[in-house]
């Protein structure tokens, strides 16, 4: 098994779109379009974002995004997490996390906020292992009974 490399990945490369892509189809089958939150290539590409991708012998296999918010408090939304089927139970969306925590904290954020669907347990448990608690709609969220929206407080350090 190769080592896997965490790096920027540019979310307009064929590799990202691939896997944002497949991360679409998976959406689109667990929740009605009102319900998907996905951001595209274009926008992740912006200067608000950092966007990751996990490489194998430089092909990605994950990747996961965050967006810097500057509003009071500033905080980082994670955004479009997802993980190759044949890669997952590897460690790389918590490798990922971990990368777009340090960076938001790194930016001035004490948080970390992010919304995912309620069909997803793995990643619920996933966040709840990294400690994020769940918390109200956030920015320009609504409710929505398919929606978890969770919070991690970032250390001073």
């Amino acid at each position: 098994m190769a080592a896997i490399v965490i790096d920027r990945l540019d979310p307009r490369s064929a590799d990202a779109r691939a896997l944002l892509a497949a991360s679409d189809a998976l959406m689109a089958a667990l929740y009605p379009a009102e319900s998907n939150h996905l951001v595209p290539a274009e926008e992740l590409a912006g200067p608000e974002f950092l966007f990751l991708g996990a490489f194998e012998e430089g092909r990605a296999v994950a990747s996961a995004g965050i967006r810097l918010h500057a509003a009071k408090p500033p905080y980082g939304e994670i955004k479009r997490l997802f993980v190759l089927e044949a890669y997952r139970g590897r460690g790389l969306s918590k490798k990922l996390m971990t990368r777009l925590e340090r960076y938001a904290g790194q930016n001035g954020c004490r948080l970390t906020r992010l919304e995912v669907g309620v069909h997803q347990p793995e990643a619920i448990s996933l966040y709840r292992q990294l400690g994020y608690v769940e918390r109200p709609p956030f920015g320009d969220y609504e409710p929505d009974p398919l929606s978890l929206f969770m919070e991690k407080s970032l250390s001073a350090a």
